[in-house]
């Protein structure tokens, strides 16, 4: 092989380790044990009683990313 076609296998398998990486850590169960959801429920108050009630529910990572994308884009601070 030349160097442009090891150099293009190494990108390739090196984004593709990166794609597996991140959808790992995005789609990984919710670990938070039942007192770190109800301390995060009581942070979230001053955001809405529907967003502390949200806090309490087993969540992947990427729905809670994509809640807070939705919260902060919704025009609504609540």
């Amino acid at each position: 092989m030349t160097n442009k076609t090891t150099a293009t296998v190494l990108g390739v398998i090196g984004v593709a380790v990166i794609v597996i990486i991140a959808i790992a850590a995005l789609t990984t169960p919710d670990t938070r044990t039942t007192g770190e959801k109800v301390g995060d429920a009581i942070d979230s108050l001053d955001e809405g009683v529907d967003d502390a009630a949200r806090e309490l529910e087993d969540r992947t990572p990427a729905e809670r990313i994509g809640d807070e994308i939705d919260d902060a884009t919704d025009g609504n601070r609540n």
